[in-house]
């Protein structure tokens, strides 16, 4: 078994409990689950009857696999709340097993025709199974535990095993119960959301993560490092469960199914700076100013007159970086319209737009003509451009996209950065030399920045005329265009893709946008709502212009859309 490098991890507060945070720490995995093709038709109720009907009867294998798991496991625990917490957990599946069977007899299935199991729920229920016989892999000798001492971590490794798929099922039964409030209809599939987002299904899975808590609390390191491991297997065999259900029908997604790279081109956009990058170039170049200037106060004290001491530099970035933010926001509130628009301008929006255009240009200049721009080495830039913290999943969905000899699939990279050599190195430092870099470029004399700037790219109506640029340039493969963006300078390009993506949670994006008419709709939630509309037999369209942008909360979004798991 194998789990992520630590460095592709998100941070996780340790006071939580051990199973909440797994939770935190593997939910690139949750992610994935929820975006598989069987679950987003299920959520949208236009599933086949036939593939529910086969996930019922997989999912009474499942259960009755628990079952048994519970029991090999409360034989081992040598302590008796240990032993009643497991009996209470495995009568909350017996119960679940009998929900189960009414949903078999409502929706007729024949158990007869539907009783053979499926690969990937073999995969799961042996590598359960075997958890609680005590074949765990990790462990020292043949894999197996046998003496007395040894046989009573059997609980908890069973535990490790089971929690993350009640976990998984109690947050897709609360994900799916918010749609159906949302829409206020009819579902046919309404007893099982029913079912798995009710308060005793959700206290199950809580009681669940409460006793891996409790049974892991005297364990060594190393025997923690082996329950995480079987958490992560469990959740990836999870995975593979959803996935290798049987569809009837066409899934809306993942979007590059069925791409002939042949015919197809697919055209991903995206922003640099805190849409890819957990800081912005700003402060990375300021900073590198600052060290510069800093080593030349030491070593050439006579010569602070004809540059900034290194606290002068740094005031002035200071200056500089307050003046931007008060400015900004300034220009916002006077590009707003009095009114919040009923429907989608983009005309109007241009006009707004072309007002924030001419600010961005006007700090630039400023940036310029202060001078802290000047004497920052090229070596310098790369090397802070290697070091660059990506956000988690990023660069993975990138290396996906331009590695697969399968698709046909160009990424774009267009930035206000300063200095495009920062992007083209951070980009560089993690394999990935075939992304095409638009941006601003600083001008050298050397290999020393003279603080001038080449401008190419300094506001929304420049990125807006360099996406428009770049598409007329290719060939004449029907085209699907992405863009990925997180703030105001994106907002014309997100709008003009076929499909815009907004990361994270900009205040003024999100302002200005619903002030103009545009609607930002979780991306689950817009895949649902397409799947529940699609004609099968018909083209699916994504169109841009229509004034809706698709909100994600991290890149594994993006990825389990695009790509797939």
């Amino acid at each position: 078994m194998a789990i992520p490098p630590k460095s592709a991890m998100p941070s996780v507060d340790t006071e939580l409990g051990l199973a909440r945070r797994f939770w935190i720490k593997f939910t690139r995995e949750s992610v994935f689950s929820t975006y598989t093709p069987f679950l987003v038709c299920l959520a949208s109720g236009n599933l086949k009857l036939e593939s529910f009907r086969h996930y019922i009867a997989q999912d009474l294998h499942f259960l009755r696999a628990f079952v048994q798991a519970y029991e090999l496991a409360e034989e081992c625990a040598d302590d008796d709340d240990a032993k009643f917490g497991i009996s209470e957990l495995r009568k909350a599946v017996v119960a679940e097993l009998k929900v189960n069977r009414s949903l078999v007899q409502e929706w007729g299935l024949d158990l007869a025709k539907e009783s053979s199991l499926n690969s990937s729920t073999v995969k799961y229920t042996d590598f359960l199974l075997a958890t609680a016989s005590g074949k765990v892999e990790g462990l020292k000798g043949p894999g197996k535990l046998a003496t007395p001492f040894e046989k009573t971590k059997i609980a908890a490794y069973t535990l490790g095993a089971i929690t993350p798929c009640l976990r998984l099922n109690a947050f897709l039964g609360k994900q799916f119960q918010k749609l159906l409030d949302a829409d206020k209809g009819t579902h046919p599939y309404q007893k099982w959301i029913d079912n798995h987002s009710s308060d005793s299904f959700q206290a199950s899975a809580l009681q669940t993560e409460d006793l891996l808590d409790k049974l892991s609390v005297s364990l060594t390191g190393e025997e923690l490092d082996v329950i995480e491991k079987l958490y992560y297997q469990a959740l990836k065999l999870e995975i593979d469960f959803f996935s290798s259900q049987p569809l009837f029908q066409t899934a809306i997604l993942p979007l590059t199914k069925g791409h002939n790279p042949a015919k197809d081109h697919l055209m991903i956009f995206s922003d640099f700076d805190l849409t890819c990058t957990i800081v912005d170039s700003f402060a990375i170049l300021a900073e590198i100013a600052i060290v510069t200037a800093s080593k030349f106060d030491r070593h050439h004290p006579e010569d602070q007159v004809i540059r900034m001491s290194s606290t002068d530099l740094r005031n002035t970035w200071g200056f500089l970086s307050k003046q931007y933010t008060e400015e900004y926001e300034q220009c916002i509130e006077s590009i707003m319209p009095s009114k919040k628009l009923d429907y989608f301008d983009h005309k109007e929006l241009c006009v707004a737009l072309e007002q924030l255009a001419e600010f961005e240009k006007s700090v630039n200049h400023r940036v310029v003509e202060s001078g802290v721009l000047k004497g920052l080495n090229l070596e310098d830039i790369k090397h802070a451009g290697e070091h660059m913290i990506f956000q988690d999943g990023c660069t993975n969905f990138f290396q996906k996209c331009v590695k697969n000899e399968n698709l046909n699939v160009i990424v774009h990279v267009l930035s206000y950065c300063w200095c495009g050599d920062l992007i083209r190195s951070a980009f560089s430092s993690v394999g990935l030399t075939e992304l095409n870099v638009h941006a601003n470029e600083f001008t050298f004399e050397g290999s020393v920045s003279t603080g001038e700037i080449v401008k190419k790219v300094e506001s929304p109506i420049d990125k807006v005329q360099a996406f428009h640029n770049i598409l007329n340039c290719n060939d004449d493969r029907k085209k699907l265009t992405v863009y990925i963006g997180d703030s105001m300078g994106d907002l014309l390009c997100l709008l003009e893709a076929d499909i815009g993506i907004v990361v994270g949670s900009s205040s003024s994006l999100r302002k200005v946008g619903t002030q103009f008419g545009i609607s930002f709709v979780p991306l689950f939630t817009g895949l649902v709502k397409k799947q529940k509309e699609y004609m099968e037999g018909t083209s699916l369209n994504w169109n841009g212009l229509s004034g809706i942008l698709y909100t994600v909360t991290s890149w594994a979004e993006v990825h389990a859309f695009v790509l797939g798991c």
